[in-house]
């Protein structure tokens, strides 16, 4: 049986976020779909995995909806275990940015530029620079050609980053870009706010760019939240690189100290499963001399 992946998000004016969170609770249990969905009063921002039928279903039923009857749905091959459970909470903002009111997305974002424009300035070799608004984690998996990382581990620390970019960056022509497009829509209304005099967001995201030009301006493998790690669409070179020794590699692990859980990119040699990875010596030793002081304490019993 084939599973398939969904991405979305739209921003737009939701009265009851909790009413819509509840309706989407009945409905995906209904089909099986695990995944996340965050609501907020400012839209919606999803992921789902189902059979291709449920999925389906589930947007044959969003889309009725006239708030998301337009709502762009960006499709993977699923694995059928990609989601360990569907979690569908309400929150401030559809991705915290902690920008609050000083930019509104439905209003005043950066102008959008579909994939196949980006092509075309590839192609053409227009002076123009692609600034990578996801965190550093997920730009060492992969990115856009002669793309400049943003700088930050998370999307919170936007307002940080941008005085930096500021400086190189706010005279040249800017293209923001992003997984699936819904950081993009705060990130370039911000520099827009900031004065950067012209900018673009790569409308629907990566995901879409990857789908319809594989091996074309990408490099590597696009980082994904779930337990695929990171989504493939052609052949091309592995570009992620092994935190330790150096070695090509797309293998993500969670540090096994539980006060640190960074993110990174490891080769098997490095680490060979989930709990011998360590991000760097220091949280190998804490973890160490914590387990040691519990077994300590547990032989005292």
């Amino acid at each position: 049986m084939k599973h398939t992946i969904i991405l979305f998000y739209k921003y737009v004016v939701i009265d009851n976020p909790e009413a819509l969170r509840v309706s989407q609770v009945t409905l995906c249990e209904k089909l099986g779909l695990k995944g996340r969905m965050i609501i907020a009063k400012e839209g919606v921002n999803g992921t789902f995995e189902s059979t291709e039928e449920n999925i389906e279903e589930y947007v044959e039923n969003l889309k009725s909806d006239p708030r998301f009857s337009d709502i762009d749905i960006k499709y993977s091959p699923g694995t059928g275990d990609a989601f360990p459970k569907l979690s569908i909470k309400v929150r401030d903002e559809i991705v915290s940015s902690y920008l609050g009111s000083e930019v509104d997305p439905t209003k005043d974002t950066g102008k959008r530029l579909p994939a196949d424009e980006l092509a075309k300035w590839y192609d053409e070799n227009k002076d123009f620079v692609v600034i990578d608004m996801r965190n550093d984690y997920e730009y060492a998996s992969g990115h856009f050609k002669n793309s400049v990382p943003s700088g930050m581990k998370n999307f919170r620390d936007l307002k940080k980053v941008t005085k930096k970019l500021k400086k190189e960056y706010q005279d040249k022509t800017v293209v923001t870009v992003c997984t699936g497009g819904v950081r993009c829509e705060k990130a370039s209304a911000y520099l827009k706010k900031e004065g950067f005099k012209d900018v673009y967001q790569l409308q629907n995201g990566i995901h879409t760019y990857m789908e319809k030009y594989p091996n074309k301006d990408w490099e590597g493998a696009l980082f994904v939240f779930d337990k695929r790690a990171v989504m493939r669409t052609g052949n091309g070179p592995v570009v992620g690189t092994c935190l330790h020794c150096g070695d090509s590699t797309e293998k993500y692990f969670d540090c096994a100290y539980d006060f640190c859980h960074k993110l990174f990119l490891c080769c098997n040699k490095c680490a060979r499963d989930e709990n011998s990875a360590y991000c760097k010596k220091s949280c190998k030793i804490k973890d160490a001399i914590g387990w040691k002081k519990v077994r300590q304490s547990l032989a005292s019993l």
